[in-house]
C-alpha cells in the first residue's frame, strides 16, 4: 500500500471540501431574513456611529456561525478605517483575559506578548478604539466562557470610559439559558436585540443539499432518492443541516469504500449509524470535566448494575438519580476533581439531556419518594472509553 495506490482510485467524490460545515458558500438559502438583521445591527459601526449588541440563538446547524461569518466577511469587504471586527470561538478562548488577548492579537499585535497582564490588555484596547473606532466582537459559542460575566461586565463598561469609538457585543450560542449565569445588570443592558435561528424544514435541506452535492459529486453519483432520505432524516433531527451534509459526506465514502458509483438510500442509512457515533464522541470529548464525570458514574452503573436494576427486571437499563450523584462524588475525587453541589449536578444532567446524551424520565408509582431515572442513549461501554480517555489524559 503507498500513497500512490490510493490516490489512483475511482471516487465519487469532485470536492469533499464543499460538505465540510466549516465550508462557507457564496449564498446562504433560507437565512436572507436572518442576514439581513444582522447587517442592519452591524451597519451604524460603517457610519462611524455606535452599533446594537446583537445576541443570536439556535440549535447546532442553523446556520448561525455562517450567516454571522457571511456578514463580517462582507462587513470587511467595506475597508473601513474606523469600523472592525474580532471573532473568537470561545470553545477555544473560554476565559476573558484570552479573548482580551485574541482581540489584541487582532488589532495590536505589537502587544500580544505573554505573561502580560488582564489590566494591561484593557488599557491598550482601550486606548486604541478611543481614537475614533467602533469594535464589534464576535463570541461564538460565548455560553463557553468560564468567567462570562466579568467578560460582559468588562466590556459593556469599557463604553463609559470611551470619548469616541464604541464596543458592541455579537454573540453565538445554542443555549438561550446562558443568561441566568449573568448579573441582572448586565442583562438589562447587554441584549439589545435577539434573534433566534429556526431549524430548517426538510424541504430547506433538500435545497441545501442539492446546492452542495453539484459541487461536491460528480455528474449522476447520487440518486435523487437518498438526498430526500437525508433530508428527511436531518429534519426530525432538530433540523441540523451540518448533519445532512455528513450523512452525505459518510454515504458517498462508504460508495468510495465499496467501488461503487452512486450513493442510494442503502448508503444513507449506513452512513447514519456512522455518523450518529461521530457525533456522539465528538459530543462528549467537547463536555465540561464535571459532565463528563456524572456521564460516566451513569455508564459505569448502567453496565453494572445499579440499585434500581437489583429492584425490577429494568430491562431499559435506567438507573437511579441519587445514586449517580453519589458516584459522582466518588469519582471526581478518583480524578482529583472537587465535587459539585447537587444544584449543579441536576444543571449538568438537564445539560446532558438537552443534548440527548442521556434520556430521563420521573419515576412512577411503587418506588418510595421521588427521582428520576436516567438512561444513556448510547452504548454504556462506549461512552466510559471515551470519558476515560479524556479524563486519563486530562488529569
Amino acid at each position: 500500500m503507498n500513497f500512490e495506490s490510493i490516490l489512483s482510485r475511482p471516487t465519487i467524490f469532485k470536492n469533499r471540501d464543499v460538505l465540510s460545515p466549516h465550508y462557507l458558500p457564496n449564498e446562504l438559502p433560507h437565512r436572507e431574513k436572518e442576514i439581513e438583521t444582522i447587517m442592519k445591527a452591524l451597519s451604524p459601526a460603517l457610519k462611524g456611529e455606535k452599533p446594537r449588541n446583537l445576541f443570536i440563538y439556535g440549535k447546532t446547524g442553523t446556520g448561525k456561525t455562517s450567516s454571522v461569518k457571511y456578514v463580517t466577511d462582507k462587513f470587511i469587504e467595506m475597508k473601513s478605517e474606523s469600523a472592525k471586527t474580532s471573532y473568537v470561538n470561545c470553545r477555544i478562548y473560554n476565559s476573558r483575559y484570552r479573548i482580551f488577548q485574541k482581540i489584541i492579537k487582532d488589532h495590536l499585535p505589537q502587544h500580544a506578548k505573554s505573561g502580560v497582564g488582564l489590566s494591561f490588555l484593557y488599557e491598550k484596547l482601550i486606548e486604541w478604539v478611543n481614537n475614533g473606532k467602533h469594535l464589534i466582537i464576535v463570541l461564538d459559542e460565548i455560553d463557553m466562557v468560564k468567567d462570562l460575566d466579568d467578560l460582559v461586565y468588562t466590556l459593556t463598561r469599557s463604553n463609559d470610559e470611551l470619548k469616541k469609538g464604541g464596543v458592541a457585543l455579537l454573540g453565538i450560542s445554542n443555549k438561550i439559558s446562558f443568561k441566568e449565569r449573568l448579573d441582572p445588570r448586565s442583562r438589562s443592558t447587554l441584549f439589545e436585540s435577539e434573534i433566534v435561528f429556526p431549524p430548517y424544514t426538510s424541504e430547506q435541506l433538500q435545497s441545501i443539499l442539492k446546492r452542495r452535492i453539484l459541487l461536491g459529486f460528480s455528474d449522476g453519483a447520487v440518486d435523487d432518492s437518498s438526498v430526500n432520505l437525508a433530508a428527511a432524516i436531518a429534519a426530525q433531527d432538530n433540523g441540523d443541516a451540518r448533519y445532512a451534509l455528513k450523512l452525505m459526506l459518510r454515504a458517498g465514502e462508504i460508495v468510495d469504500e465499496m467501488g461503487g458509483g452512486k450513493i442510494f438510500d442503502k448508503h444513507v442509512d449506513q452512513a447514519r449509524r456512522c455518523v450518529d457515533e461521530d457525533i456522539s464522541v465528538e459530543a462528549i470529548n467537547t463536555l465540561p470535566q464535571h459532565q463528563q464525570i456524572v456521564l460516566y458514574s451513569i455508564a459505569v452503573l448502567s453496565s453494572d448494575g445499579g440499585r434500581y436494576s437489583k429492584l425490577t427486571e429494568n430491562p431499559e437499563h435506567y438507573v437511579l438519580s441519587g445514586e449517580v450523584y453519589e458516584k459522582y462524588v466518588g469519582f471526581s475525587k478518583e480524578f482529583s476533581k472537587e465535587p459539585r453541589s447537587a444544584r449543579w449536578y441536576r444543571e449538568y444532567l438537564s445539560e446532558l439531556g438537552m443534548l440527548g446524551i442521556i434520556n430521563m424520565v420521573e419515576s412512577g408509582k411503587g418506588m418510595r419518594g421521588h427521582t428520576r431515572l436516567i438512561k444513556l442513549a448510547y452504548p454504556a461501554d462506549r461512552v466510559k472509553g471515551v470519558v476515560e480517555k479524556n479524563l486519563v489524559n486530562g488529569s
